[in-house]
């Protein structure tokens, strides 16, 4: 596939599910891809981007803010606490908000710099104890508590659980964002991007689909 076609099914599937265009943000997930394929992102002209490790990050991005302007990075994988500090230096946004200790810190640090990455509250909609997120029935709870730590709170984030309909999921998440005030959904990955869409999807996390297959043998 690449850029061009997932940019081309986005503008179908808006169509379709009757929204506006360009309602929803492509966040082209470039964890573990070589230099050379973010880069022929970056040159044709995409600027919203998503990472899975802080340590990653800080050793790609600099650079690449540098020479493209505009750039955005979202996490979008777990962040650990002790490593929430140097995450709100390197992303515009955090998908993975799960823990009250997160948020919390995420918080603290707020108070120090005087702003803060926007934040969504990562819910496991499958209740999957492998997975991290917070279960759909403390979804409200923990809304109102990181409300009340002043943070920039924008709305939720599903990972649906592996070889189910994802559009249950979806639907879940856009109820629980509605009930709760929030127009943010972050959710739809390469395989699903298409449903979460027409369930309200503000923002979709697209990989492989424009970067081809991951090589993760290659981290380093």
């Amino acid at each position: 596939m690449g850029l061009d076609d997932i940019t081309r099914k986005i503008a179908a599937a808006e169509a379709a599910a009757g929204r506006a265009p360009g309602s929803v943000q492509l966040i082209a997930v470039s964890k573990v891809q070589p230099a050379e394929r973010v880069e022929a992102v970056l040159r044709a002209g995409h600027r919203l981007f998503g990472e899975n490790y802080v340590q990653e990050s800080a050793a790609k991005w600099p650079a690449w803010r540098a020479e493209f302007p505009g750039v955005a990075v979202h996490m979008i994988g777990p962040l650990q606490t002790n490593k929430a500090k140097q995450a709100v230096e390197l992303f515009e946004a955090i998908h993975s908000v799960d823990r009250p200790s997160l948020a919390t810190k995420l918080a603290s640090l707020a108070q120090v710099r005087g702003r803060s990455p926007e934040v969504f509250i990562q819910v496991n909609t499958g209740a999957e104890p492998q997975k991290a997120g917070i279960l759909p029935e403390g979804v409200d709870a923990f809304v109102a508590e990181v409300r009340a730590l002043d943070l920039p709170l924008v709305g939720l984030m599903c990972i649906p659980p592996e070889g189910e309909d994802p559009a249950p999921h979806f639907a879940m998440l856009a109820g629980m964002a509605a009930r709760n005030g929030l127009s943010g959904l972050s959710m739809g990955m390469s395989s699903d991007f298409e449903a979460a869409i027409a369930a309200g999807a503000t923002h979709v996390r697209v990989g492989s689909a424009i970067f081809g297959a991951r090589d993760y043998s290659a981290r380093h």
